[in-house]
């Protein structure tokens, strides 16, 4: 469970990990889709970016909401358009609001609601660090969210900024090339945007802009996913669908194999998951009597997770 800057939180270490979930499209307009949880199966949809010379993002999406989750809806968001050669964003609604009665979902879906309405805004200037200032300013739920937004010029250059512990990844040839690094106060307690003035702003994101060339693949999820996936695992997964000859299968495809991959890790208690693995290093463990009999906290992280793989095609080959 994420926890929002508004508390402190005693750890147990034996607890059982949380889980989150997202689902299904709100809707779709001007190619933009904006998606939030909700009781359905979990989804995959495909988006093929913008037309116009250079280089697109061709986009497929799954979602899979935390199982005790499912008929609020999950606390996950995103959007992805076809503005410019594509946009994509996620939004973690931190979890621990529930505690004080507030839906985490209400901020993370406004939040993406408003990043969709400003995307094309002359003030944002296609730079995603001014979109989150102006998608966060025009939030009025109360709660915070972790987000991440990626936007990728039709030049190649992909702009990147991130606040918390949704991340991205950009595999080139097999090989990661390019990751970012999450965002924390302390284990489990991420940078967040939040309603609340102790929380962080679009100053606080981490600002990046990475190279791409055609056929360079991103990944870009939640915790959900990068607390139960290595990234070794994600390419792999991403190789191994490959041989998809349709380029809208093929997509999909690969996000519901990550997607499966990370909720299945999510409720195997036996796996040795980066989620466990950082909670050892940061000094959570199982008691010492099973040390000594060689035991060790291990498990996934039930959580939302939220997977979207977008491929850099030429636009004018989409």
């Amino acid at each position: 469970m994420a926890i929002p800057l508004f508390t402190t939180i005693s750890y147990n270490t034996t607890a059982t990990h949380r889980h989150r979930y997202l689902h299904h499209p709100i809707f779709s307009y001007n190619k933009q889709l904006l998606c939030c949880a909700s009781s359905s199966p979990p989804v995959s949809s495909n988006f093929v970016g913008s037309s116009e010379a250079g280089v697109c993002l061709s986009i497929g999406t799954h979602l899979i909401p935390h199982p005790d989750k499912v008929e609020k809806g999950g606390e996950d968001a995103f959007f992805v358009s076809s503005h410019g050669g594509g946009v994509i964003a996620v939004a973690d609604g931190v979890s621990g609001w529930a505690e004080k009665d507030v839906n985490p979902a209400l901020f993370s879906r406004e939040l993406m609601t408003n990043a969709s309405i400003f995307v094309q805004d002359q003030e944002v200037d296609y730079n995603p660090r001014n979109l989150i200032r102006k998608a966060h300013a025009a939030t009025t739920s109360i709660g915070s969210a972790t987000a991440v937004v990626a936007m990728l010029e039709r030049n190649g250059t992909l702009k990147i900024a991130n606040v918390g512990d949704c991340g991205l990844r950009v595999i080139r040839k097999g090989q990661i090339v390019y990751s970012t690094s999450p965002q924390e106060h302390y284990f489990d307690c991420p940078y967040q945007l939040s309603s609340e003035a102790i929380g962080q702003t679009f100053l606080d994101a981490t600002v990046t802009t990475v190279e791409l060339m055609e056929e360079d693949t991103i990944v870009v999820g939640s915790d959900g996913l990068f607390d139960n996936v290595f990234d070794r695992e994600i390419v792999s997964v991403l190789n191994s669908c490959n041989n998809v000859s349709d380029a809208g299968n093929f997509l999909v495809k690969k996000t519901k194999a990550l997607a499966n991959l990370a909720h299945n890790h999510s409720k195997d208690t036996s796996f040795d998951s980066p989620y466990s693995q950082e909670a050892r290093t940061q000094g959570f463990d199982v008691p010492w009597w099973k040390k000594i009999m060689g035991m060790k906290l291990t498990g996934g992280k039930l959580d939302d997770v939220t997977v979207i793989v977008g491929q850099v095609k030429s636009s004018l080959s989409s």
